[in-house]
C-alpha cells in the first residue's frame, strides 16, 4: 500500500512539471464521477426492481392464503350438507356464516389478485429501468476506454487510472 501511496505522489510531482496534463486530469476525474452517479443510479433501480417483485410476491402469498380459507369453508359447507342436525335453524345460520365468509374471501382475493398485477407490471417497468441504467453504465465506461481516449489516458499517470478503476469496481 505504501508503495501505491509513493508512486501516486510521485505521478502528482510529475504532473506539476507538465502542466498540460491538468485540463486531461480534470476531464477524467469529472468524467470518473458521471460512472459513478450512473452506477449508483443503476444499482437504486436494481433495488427499486427488487423490492416491487417482494411485494408482488408477498400479495401472490397473501392470495394463497385468502383462498385456502375460502377453500375451507367451502369444504365446511359441503361437510355439513353430508350431516343430519337436530336443530335445523342453527345448522341453517351456521351454513349462511360460512356461505358469507367464501363470499368474502373470494371478493378479498379478487382484490389482491389486481393488486398483486400491478405490483408485478410496476416491477417489470423497474426491470426495463435498471437494464436502460446498466446500458448506461457500460456505454460510459467504453466511453473512457474508447481510442479516441486512450491517447489522454496514456498521457495521464497509470497511477490515478488504477485508483479510479479501484474504486469505479472495473
Amino acid at each position: 500500500m505504501s508503495d501505491e501511496l509513493s508512486e501516486l505522489q510521485e505521478n502528482a510531482e510529475h504532473g506539476r512539471e507538465n502542466p498540460s496534463l491538468a485540463p486531461i486530469s480534470v476531464t477524467m476525474a469529472i468524467l470518473a464521477v458521471c460512472v459513478a452517479v450512473v452506477s449508483l443510479l443503476g444499482h437504486r433501480s436494481h433495488t427499486e426492481e427488487l423490492l416491487f417483485q417482494n411485494r408482488a410476491t408477498d400479495q401472490w402469498a397473501y392470495f394463497q392464503a385468502k383462498n385456502i380459507r375460502r377453500h375451507n369453508y367451502e369444504m365446511s359447507l359441503d361437510l355439513l350438507s353430508l350431516i343430519e342436525f337436530k336443530d335445523k335453524e342453527q345448522a341453517a345460520k351456521i351454513r349462511e356464516k360460512y356461505q358469507q365468509e367464501a363470499e368474502r374471501y373470494a371478493k378479498e382475493q379478487d382484490e389482491i389478485e389486481k393488486e398483486a398485477k400491478d405490483l408485478e407490471s410496476e416491477s417489470g417497468r423497474a426491470e426495463r429501468k435498471a437494464a436502460a441504467s446498466t446500458w448506461e453504465k457500460c456505454f460510459s465506461k467504453l466511453r473512457l476506454s474508447s481510442p479516441r481516449s486512450r491517447c489522454s489516458r496514456e498521457s495521464v499517470s497509470i497511477g490515478f487510472w488504477e485508483s479510479s478503476r479501484a474504486s469505479l469496481d472495473w
